[in-house]
């Protein structure tokens, strides 16, 4: 398996995988809006993807964007995706994933990373659990969605 920085010459194969995402997250499939969205991030360097590519197949990727914490005063990296396709699961492509975001934040002097995963996402969990994520317990989290018509 090779874990690697993922650019725009990867964008077709990385298009299907991010689809299967949405789609996971009860999105409406939209490969061609999945594919600008993905060319937007890569071409204006708002986020970092990495993925894991086996026989030449892409099989995962983990999305991190950044943002910054006034209290630790520094960076953090946010772990918005993370996917790997159904056939290859449960072969420790997740975990290589997360080891390469680690590394990535480690590497960029970041003081650490988030993620949040459906409540209901228990394998999900249970890897973050195993590789020493530990839960929030001292902040609620809120959100405020703006509808677009």
């Amino acid at each position: 398996m090779e874990i690697r920085a993922l650019e725009e010459s990867d964008l077709p194969q990385l298009a299907v995988l991010f689809d299967q995402y949405r789609v996971f997250y009860n999105q409406t499939s939209d490969i061609e809006a999945a594919r600008g969205f993905l060319q937007q991030r890569l071409t204006r360097g708002d986020s970092a993807i990495i993925g894991a590519i086996v026989h030449d197949v892409l099989v995962g990727f983990t999305q991190l964007y950044p943002t910054y914490t006034s209290v630790s005063l520094g960076r953090i990296w946010i772990l918005n995706d993370l996917y790997v396709s159904a056939d290859a699961r449960r072969r420790g492509v997740g975990a290589a994933l997360m080891h390469a975001a680690q590394e990535y934040a480690e590497v960029t002097g970041a003081r650490g990373l988030a993620l949040a995963t459906a409540v209901d996402n228990r394998k999900a969990q249970g890897l973050y659990k195993k590789l020493g994520w530990t839960r929030d317990e001292e902040f609620c989290h809120y959100e405020y969605n703006i509808v677009r018509g």
